[in-house]
């Protein structure tokens, strides 16, 4: 299988990448696109099955453009992530594959997605909530229910079909995001593309009632500025390990709609404990946390430093972060809403230094930012990575400096598909941690 999901096969002297293929099978194969040395096919028919093959839970699945792996077993889905994720790393970042620690497994994996962008379209008059299909603006209504969606989404599926088979401009509500938390409460976000807007958030406010799943309604017409909640509540929260004693029940964290949070509860606490356990705080250092969000590493961690610092360009995010450190007594945070990388130029002329570094860029990595870090001397680099590409490619430039790869650990953060999660830990090589020629 290949990082993208396709199936990985050769015909004629050159590679071909056939969705929805497995490892052993034999299959008949249409050309979508050739090139001087691959082929883009499609699946025609299966001759013969792999044994990796499992049927797919979901009645849409190779129609709806969200899940990739659902053909294969769980086993094998974790067995190709290890060995993708080996690949890119030693082919784009040379980090060798001794370093790389198997793949963490998802407890369920299904059921785990606590946010999702439900498209809507009026199709001849018939109204359908669901997902693009696959290279496509083409909506695959929802059979039902999503199965890898929180239970609490697809409860909700049913009362949003209810608002919108009354709403007079079903065709100027192209998407509603639904974000739940992990205690039973759920947010909505409907996206209005029309021009009764005032009318629309009449209508809305009005049926609230309707839809009793949902603790919180917005409306939004146009960028994330536009935002407006209509009633209910506008923050949702989950469980975070703590590393405090005190602590034994976990930390509550609270994010605003519209903010960042990992889509699988579960695996975002081992996600923590591994980052704080490969921190190794002993409560003399400083911690910069680079894209905090809300707090989601920050919060465990300040309890085991002496000062952390916080950076998180999203506002509302930031006002999360803020509010979470009051919330579970986190006195030792200096919390700024800034541009990372500008804020680390800024670092740079104070000439302050940190000691350990956690960041958690997004899907697009940190290439220029990553240059920077070396100059605060940070004796550790706790890098977290949802894109395996960008993650190589940014080792690669902090190999440069003399920073070192540790230890890798992928997460299955996204099981049916193959997108993987990883942390990174990397420190100066020989205590050279910022070397002269260099700067």
């Amino acid at each position: 299988m290949a990082f993208g999901g396709a199936g990985v096969g050769h015909a004629d002297g050159k590679v071909c990448f056939v969705p929805f293929t497995a490892p052993g099978d034999v299959v008949r194969v249409g050309v979508r696109m050739e090139k001087r040395s691959y082929i883009a096919g499609t699946l025609i028919e299966i001759l013969e099955a792999s044994p990796m093959r499992v049927n797919p839970t979901c009645p849409v699945f190779g129609t709806c453009g969200g899940c990739n792996w659902q053909h294969l077993t769980y086993d094998s889905q974790l067995e190709q992530k290890q060995r993708v994720f080996v690949d890119i790393m030693w082919r784009s970042g040379r980090t060798e594959s001794e370093l790389i620690l198997p793949i963490i497994p998802a407890q369920i994996p299904f059921a785990y997605r606590s946010r999702v962008q439900l498209k809507v379209r009026l199709v001849a008059g018939k109204l359908c909530i669901g997902f693009y299909k696959g290279g496509s603006h083409f909506v695959v209504d929802l059979p039902g229910k999503c199965p890898i969606a929180d239970p609490v989404i697809n409860q909700l599926v049913p009362e949003l079909y209810s608002i919108l088979t009354d709403f007079p401009e079903p065709d100027k509500i192209p998407q509603i995001d639904v974000t739940a938390g992990d205690n039973g409460l759920a947010v909505v976000i409907f996206h209005y593309i029309g021009t009764n807007y005032k009318t629309t958030a009449a209508l809305f406010i009005a049926k609230c009632g309707m839809i009793p799943t949902v603790s919180g309604v917005f409306l939004q017409n146009g960028r994330k500025s536009s935002l407006q909640l209509l009633c209910g509540t506008e923050t949702l929260e989950y469980s975070v390990p703590s590393l405090r004693e005190q602590d034994k029940c976990g930390l509550r964290l609270t994010f605003t709609s519209g903010g960042f949070s990992q889509v699988n509860y579960r695996q975002n606490r081992t996600l923590v404990s591994t980052v704080a356990s490969w921190a190794a705080l002993t409560g003399t250092e400083r911690l910069l946390d680079l894209y905090c969000g809300n707090g989601n590493f920050a919060v465990s961690l300040a309890g085991s430093c002496r000062e952390m610092v916080g950076i998180e360009e999203y506002g509302p995010s930031i006002s999360d972060a803020r509010q979470n450190c009051g919330i579970n007594g986190v006195g030792n945070a200096i919390l700024r809403c800034s541009d990372a990388k500008e804020e680390i130029l800024e670092i740079i002329k104070r000439k302050e230094s940190f000691d350990v570094i956690v960041l958690d860029p997004p899907r697009t990595g940190a290439e220029e930012l990553v240059k920077l870090l070396p100059a605060l001397n940070p004796r550790k680099i706790v890098y977290i990575s949802c894109d395996p590409p960008t993650l190589a490619r940014d080792i690669g430039i902090l190999k440069r400096f003399n920073y070192n790869v540790i230890k890798c650990q992928p997460i299955d953060m996204f099981p049916q598909t193959y997108h993987i999660e990883s942390i990174t830990l990397l420190e100066p090589c020989n205590g050279n941690q910022f070397p002269k020629n260099s700067e």
